[in-house]
C-alpha cells in the first residue's frame, strides 16, 4: 500500500496534490501538520511519500529536517514550495540527493512530472530549481538603504534560513523579523526571495564561499 504524507499547510495546494496523486497509484494519503506529527506517521509508515512545504512548516532548521529523512531512509520526498534559495537547495541535495524539488509556481505538467517520479522512487528536480542552482549575480548594484539589522536579516535569508529560524536563533519575534524582511523587498524594490539574494551577494552582504562552508 502506498500511502503519501502530506505536509502542506495550505488547503488548496493540499487538495490539488490531493487530487493528482489519486491518479498515480497512492492509496492513502494522510495530512499533517506539524514536525511531530510527520516524524510520529514516518514511524508507522517509513516507506511513505512525504509531499512537504518546508517554509510553510514548523522545522526549526534544514537539519531537523533532514534528520527525519535520515531516519525514514526508505521514504520518498518532494519538496513543494513557493521559493526555495540557492544555499538551501545545495545544502540538501548534497545532504540527500534522493530528495526531489518542485516549485509551486511550475506548470502543472511539471508538478504532474514530479509527482509521478517521486511515486515511482525516481528523482525530480524541476526546471525552475535548476535554473536557481545555475544562476550566477550579475556584477553592477545600486546600494539600497539598509539599515545594520535589515543586512543581518538579509545575510540569514540569503544563507537560506526561513523567518521562524532567524527569529528562533537571534531571538526576535516573528514580527520582528517579519517586518525587516518586509522593509528590505520594499527598499530593494524585488517582489521575490531569489532576487533578494541576489541582490545580497552583489552588495557584499554576503559571500558566495559561505554556501561551502
Amino acid at each position: 500500500m502506498k500511502v503519501c504524507l502530506l505536509a502542506d499547510n495550505q488547503f488548496i495546494t493540499s487538495e490539488g496534490v490531493s487530487s493528482i496523486l489519486k491518479d498515480t497509484g497512492v492509496e492513502t494519503i494522510l495530512r499533517v501538520e506539524t514536525a511531530g506529527e510527520l516524524q510520529e506517521k514516518l514511524g508507522k509508515y517509513p516507506e511513505a511519500l512525504v509531499v512537504l512545504d518546508y517554509t510553510l512548516f514548523d522545522f526549526v532548521s534544514m537539519q531537523q529536517m533532514l534528520n527525519l529523512k535520515i531516519a525514514a531512509k526508505a521514504s520518498c520526498w518532494l519538496l513543494f514550495s513557493d521559493e526555495l534559495s540557492e544555499h538551501f537547495l545545495r545544502y540538501v541535495l548534497i545532504c540527500e540527493p534522493t530528495i526531489s524539488v518542485v516549485m509551486k509556481q511550475d506548470s502543472q505538467k511539471e508538478i504532474r512530472n514530479a509527482l509521478h517520479n517521486v511515486v515511482n522512487n525516481i528523482p525530480y528536480i524541476c526546471d525552475s530549481a535548476r535554473q536557481i542552482l545555475n544562476d550566477r549575480p550579475v556584477t553592477d548594484v545600486v546600494p539600497a538603504n539598509l539599515t545594520a539589522s535589515e543586512k543581518m536579516i538579509l545575510h540569514e535569508i540569503a544563507m537560506g534560513k526561513t523567518t521562524k529560524e532567524i527569529a528562533y536563533e537571534k531571538n526576535l519575534s516573528f514580527h520582528t523579523v517579519n517586518s525587516h524582511r518586509k522593509n528590505i523587498f520594499r527598499k530593494l524594490e524585488v517582489n521575490n526571495l531569489h532576487d533578494a539574494i541576489r541582490y545580497a551577494i552583489r552588495a557584499g552582504i554576503f559571500d558566495v564561499a559561505e554556501y561551502y562552508i
